[in-house]
């Protein structure tokens, strides 16, 4: 698999202040609804930024799905090593987590993980760095978010996502590539659903089942949330099992694999994913089945890979490297 290495490491403090914004502008929840020309803030989804200093998401003051709120880190308190003695963490573990589903961890005590490693078919390894453990809990790699516990994730330490970057050029009725009028460039589309959520378009993904391989999952997820073939007749369910199958068994390129900044992540549980392009060049393989919407998705469209999109957490970036790995417009 071909893999690109992109620096996101931009300063989040230059971004807002070009923006005229404080550190702490925002609103809470995963995501918003308003997905047309917004000012970036704090919990929005075109504030993610891949720094590896200071994550912005995972300290939103309300945390999703709850009215717990945060103890408030400012900026210059993030990093562990800074020494904070007044650091009080709201503990928050999600009802539905606690209800002990199959996809959730027990509590810290009822069992022994064991961290940074594979622990029998559940990989508690970060794609990143090993990460610290303290008191038997293990750490945020990216610094404090006020909130300790887990939250809405199911996993102690990282918590593994694929998503499946899914496209194919523009072509008009002749079967001619699209060109956009400005940058001249050939333009791509990909599959994108509308999460039923937030109501924000997204890149299809989803959690990595234990002891399931990544490429397994980038198939899977595309398959339940694109195509809707948890739903389909035995003979469409084959026909396209074929074509994905065709598409995910080509070389795929690798545009990020890392930590996300995500409003779900806590101190002691986080999101990281690996995404993944794959491109369907001659446009006869998944580019000719009807998308349906399925699972978490309300709908699903091809859609034209542009700048100016407003998309679900860092999905945009996402994008961005596709766009200019395969000389696209952007």
């Amino acid at each position: 698999m071909k893999t690109v290495s992109r620096n996101w490491a931009a300063s989040v403090q230059v971004a807002l202040s070009l923006l005229g914004l404080p550190y702490s502008a925002g609103s809470s929840g995963i995501c918003s609804k308003n997905a047309i020309n917004r000012i970036p803030s704090l919990c929005s989804s075109t504030s993610v930024y891949m720094s590896p200093v200071a994550h912005i998401k995972a300290r939103c003051p309300v945390y999703p799905g709850s009215d717990t709120r945060r103890f408030s880190v400012p900026d210059d308190k993030v990093d562990w090593e800074i020494d904070w003695p007044q650091y009080n963490p709201v503990n928050y573990t999600a009802p539905a987590v606690l209800k002990k589903p199959v996809w959730a961890d027990p509590e810290i005590g009822a069992f022994s993980p064991q961290f940074n490693s594979l622990d029998g078919s559940v990989d508690r390894r970060s794609h990143d760095d090993p990460y610290r453990i303290q008191n038997g809990k293990p750490l945020n790699p990216h610094g404090r978010t006020g909130l300790e516990g887990r939250g809405l994730l199911g996993r102690w330490g990282p918590n593994h996502a694929a998503d499946p970057i899914v496209t194919r050029w523009k072509r008009d009725s002749e079967g001619q590539n699209v060109h956009h009028t400005t940058s001249q460039l050939p333009m791509l589309q990909f599959v994108s659903i509308k999460r039923l959520d937030c109501g924000e378009w997204a890149i299809p993904g989803g959690m990595v089942d234990p002891g399931e391989r990544i490429s397994q999952t980038l198939e899977r997820e595309f398959s339940e949330e694109a195509m809707n073939s948890l739903q389909a007749s035995a003979s469409e369910r084959e026909n396209i099992q074929k074509r994905i199958t065709k598409l995910f068994s080509s070389e795929g390129l690798q545009v990020y694999k890392g930590y996300v900044d995500d409003p779900r992540n806590t101190d002691n549980a986080w999101m990281e994913t690996v995404a993944v392009n794959f491109h369907d060049e001659l446009g006869n393989s998944v580019s000719e089945l009807p998308l349906q919407a399925g699972d978490d998705a309300g709908q699903v469209s091809w859609i034209d890979v542009d700048s100016s999109l407003d998309l679900y957490a860092n999905h945009l970036h996402f994008l961005e490297t596709v766009a200019k790995e395969r000389n696209a417009h952007w």
